[in-house]
C-alpha cells in the first residue's frame, strides 16, 4: 500500500510535489488541485512502465482520486517503477475540507 499524506501535509509542502490527478475527464468538473496534472489511472500506469514520463523520476509525486483508491492504486505502481510517490489520504474531498 502506498505511503499517505494528509491535505493539510500536502498544502504545506505543494512546491515540492508533482501532483497527478488520476480520476477520469469526466470527474474534473467537481474541481481540481491548482497545477495538478491530469493523467487518467491507466494512462499513469502505462507512461511509467514505458518509461515515458523520466522527467518526473527525480521529483516527489502525489497521486489523487475522487476516493483514495485510484490515488493508491497509481502511488503503487509509480513506487514499483521507482518513483517516489504517495498519495493523498481520502482523495480530492480531503482537499476542499
Amino acid at each position: 500500500m502506498a505511503e499517505k499524506i494528509t491535505a493539510e501535509d500536502l498544502r504545506s509542502q505543494k512546491d515540492n510535489y508533482v501532483i497527478i490527478d488520476v480520476r477520469e475527464s469526466d470527474e474534473l468538473e467537481s474541481g481540481k488541485i491548482e497545477d495538478s496534472v491530469h493523467m487518467p489511472l491507466g494512462l499513469a500506469i502505462r507512461n511509467a512502465k514505458k518509461k515515458q514520463i523520466e522527467d518526473l523520476r527525480e521529483k516527489k509525486i502525489c497521486t489523487y482520486c475522487g476516493t483514495g483508491y485510484r490515488g493508491n492504486i497509481a502511488a503503487d505502481e509509480l513506487a514499483k517503477e521507482g518513483f517516489d510517490a504517495v498519495t493523498l489520504d481520502g482523495g480530492y474531498p480531503s482537499w476542499n475540507n
